[in-house]
């Protein structure tokens, strides 16, 4: 029902009270109030119940919105029993996020696990007596059970441990350089972990004297070196430097003390796995400097525990044009599992939508499973059975799906329609967990006795139930047709008491990847704020454009070499459709994005005076800068068909910044200062651009902040109130937060 019809309902029960009431005189104050009554009741009967619910919840707020939690990965223990959720969500006081640990047990609920908030990465030992996980928080000076203190580096991230049956977590290791992967050995003895190659004192003060605070790029850089240390003796440590006298009576301990440096790699150990049968330690790579350059710089390698030592190079398992990531090994210790977004496994570099694949270790044969599924795979872990079990998208919708082995074809769960993420499975259990969200459901973590009983699935989490107690707007997919006779879809995000409803003032969000797409999902954050602005009063049309997944690769890669040109077509045949079909007022039509979405902003407001206004974020403006600055420059050469002095008419073709004077839209710009995915300068060239042009224009750079923002959660949220309050004042519509 829309407010105009529930008004309608409203001033037809206030005409018959009011005739009511002037026949009180004749009839008598006691029968008043019985005819009151069921006047009152009559005119309830004739409001559905969706109308009364929506009346009696109140709308979402900026303040609510941006209190969201959001769930950065599930472990089950072992015996599918417990769970470990971490979880992210902002500090205001601090003005930070906070990472937190959660332990779920069965029959006991949700409790925190740590309370630092700079807690990630949760790993369950095999034998399920310890959570190892990784932790930015202040060493063990600032500790509340310590009794020593250290000269290191409080910056750097380490590898501590904290029994799931209560007490202190506790470090494993120390050092002035961040512990970035860890795994456990499958007896639960061991954890290996990877750090930069550690410098000695001399040679610090060797660099320093030498190069004082010059930066040489690339050439101070430097790889990983793993290491492997026993559990059993950092628990003895731990305890023993508890009874040590107070700080300053004693020396500073070696937390280090103990680990053994099993290899030495030129690249970043950017994950570890242990193999089950012990023998076999793997790791996937990636850049040094963590820029993206170079394909052949990610790749899996493994190393020979027996004897392992840094003066014997890793085996190299992979050599191919992909980027691999999300390794594990298989129970037979012989295969590793891996995912691919980004290039191609069988030969050339391409981009297609996500894959899984598994590796021989041994002969380097890589082997695809789910070949069959058209969508993206977005989500893996392995079952008992030597199986997986999946997250796979297809248009609008991610569901799970389960698949025993390579040539088996992959068979869908039945669930709920909407969108699965982090499936979580037990070593020795059929349980799974996963979070789950949809539409109108915000995101939950959920258990289920197996993959084949997702409708009975149990949510164990409620840290975003403020938005099932709000009037939250209500969405559907759309569709048309393009030009060349492809079906496009889309999402459409109403107003709350207006689902459906004609006419309406629109705002066009478009995703970012451009490998990703707009769903049956639920999220609230800076990035996706189409509930946010559909609150305020706009139709929000979310375009899933060529180059989205979930709807074949075929249709992913014709964004090249036509970077903006294909799926801005594609934008602008769903506005026209909408406009034709009476769904979005021609008059008040608005337009915005972030990161790749931003690049489509700035490319469409060149190719089109319908936009009343545009607010983008981090979007380049033409591509040779682009390319030099980024930090993902083989992806960026890819999708425009080849390097700058390859390719430069169509790095000329394909740049807004060579239309700009067509353009005739307020703009609102904003970026992080540090941000090099894409560079801050692309940003600064928009503004400048715009200025010279007297097209109104505003630019918000936040400090140390790079591509994802995630430094400050109050740079998000003022970047979302702004650019709902430019909307309002150039879109034409009065609501603002």
């Amino acid at each position: 029902m829309t407010r105009g019809h529930y008004a309608r309902h409203l001033r037809f029960t206030s005409a018959r009270l009011w005739l009511y009431k002037t026949r009180s005189d004749k009839i008598g104050p006691m029968n008043t109030q019985k005819l009151l009554l069921c006047a009152l009741l009559s005119s309830l009967f004739l409001i559905p119940p969706s109308a009364l619910q929506a009346a009696a919840k109140p709308r979402l707020t900026l303040d609510e919105f941006f209190n969201s939690v959001s769930f950065d990965g599930i472990r089950l223990s072992p015996d599918g029993r417990s769970a470990v959720i971490a979880t992210e969500r902002a500090d205001w006081v601090q003005n930070s996020f906070r990472q937190d640990l959660w332990l779920y047990r069965e029959g006991a609920g949700v409790v925190p696990l740590t309370q630092s908030g700079q807690d990630s990465s949760p790993q369950w030992s095999p034998d399920g007596h310890w959570i190892a996980f990784l932790s930015d928080r202040n060493r063990p000076d600032n500790m509340e059970t310590n009794t020593w203190t250290t000269t290191a580096s409080t910056e750097t991230g380490q590898l501590y441990l904290i029994s799931p049956d209560g007490g202190e977590a506790f470090p494993v290791t120390h050092s002035d350089e961040d512990v970035h992967a860890f795994t456990w050995s499958p007896d639960s003895r061991t954890l290996y972990y990877a750090t930069r190659q550690p410098r000695s004192k001399g040679q610090k003060d060797a660099y320093e004297k030498e190069w004082k605070d010059v930066e040489q790029y690339r050439a101070a850089e430097r790889g990983d070196t793993i290491f492997a240390i026993e559990v059993a003796e950092a628990a003895a440590r731990r305890a023993k430097e508890g009874t040590r006298p107070a700080p300053d009576t004693q020396e500073q301990p070696d937390l280090t003390a103990g680990s053994q440096a099993l290899a030495v790699t030129p690249w970043r150990a950017d994950q570890l796995a242990a193999s089950p049968d012990g023998r076999g330690l793997a790791f996937v790579t990636t850049s040094i400097s963590q820029r993206e350059e170079r394909i052949s710089e990610f790749e899996i390698y493994t190393v020979e525990l027996a004897g392992a030592s840094p003066s014997q190079p890793p085996h190299q398992v992979t050599h191919n044009q992909a980027q691999e990531q999300s390794i594990r090994w298989a129970p037979d210790s012989r295969h590793i599992f891996f995912t691919v977004e980004e290039g191609s496994v069988e030969g050339r570099y391409e981009d297609t939508q996500p894959r899984l694949y598994w590796v021989d270790a041994d002969s380097g044969e890589a082997t695809r499973w789910a070949a069959d599924f058209d969508g993206a795979i977005t989500g893996y872990s392995l079952t008992p059975d030597g199986g997986v079990l999946f997250t796979g998208r297809l248009g609008t919708e991610v569901h799970l799906y389960s698949q025993l082995k390579p040539d088996a074809p992959p068979a869908e769960q039945p669930g709920w329609s909407g969108t699965y993420e982090i499936p979580a499975s037990a070593a020795h259990s059929s349980r799974i967990a996963f979070a789950y969200s949809a539409l109108q459901k915000p995101t939950e973590v959920y258990f289920a006795e197996s993959p084949q009983k997702l409708q009975q699935a149990k949510p164990v989490t409620s840290f975003n139930q403020i938005f099932t107690e709000r009037d939250l707007p209500q969405g559907k997919t759309y569709h048309w047709t393009a030009d060349d006779g492809t079906r496009v879809e889309g999402m459409l995000m109403y107003p709350p008491g207006k689902f459906e409803a004609k006419n309406l003032p629109m705002f066009v969000l478009i995703h970012g990847g451009p490998n990703d797409a707009d769903g049956n999902h639920f999220e609230a954050d800076w990035y996706v704020w189409d509930r946010l602005a559909a609150t305020q009063g706009w139709l929000v049309f979310e375009p899933n454009y060529r180059g989205s997944t979930g709807y074949g690769d075929k249709f992913l890669k014709q964004i090249v070499p036509q970077i903006v040109s294909r799926p801005g077509k594609d934008i602008l045949e769903g506005v026209d459709a909408l406009v034709k079909d009476g769904i979005a007022d021609p008059g008040h039509i608005t337009i915005g994005g972030y990161s790749y979405g931003g690049y489509m902003t700035n490319w469409l407001i060149t190719q089109s005076t319908i936009w009343k206004a545009a607010v983008t974020g981090a979007g380049a403006v033409e591509h040779v800068g682009n390319w030099g600055n980024d930090d993902t420059t083989f992806d960026d050469a890819y999708f425009l068909g080849g390097l700058p002095w390859e390719a430069q008419q169509r790095y000329h073709d394909e740049a807004a910044i060579f239309q700009i004077n067509r353009v005739r839209t307020p703009t609102h710009i904003v970026a992080g200062s540090d941000d090099v995915r894409v560079a801050v300068l692309e940003d600064y060239l928009l503004d400048h651009a715009l200025h010279a042009l007297n097209i109104p224009s505003a630019l918000l750079i936040f400090p140390g902040e790079g591509h994802s923002l995630d430094k400050n959660p109050w740079h998000g949220k003022i970047k979302v109130r702004e650019e709902l309050k430019w909307l309002a004042k150039y879109g034409g519509i009065s609501s603002a937060p």
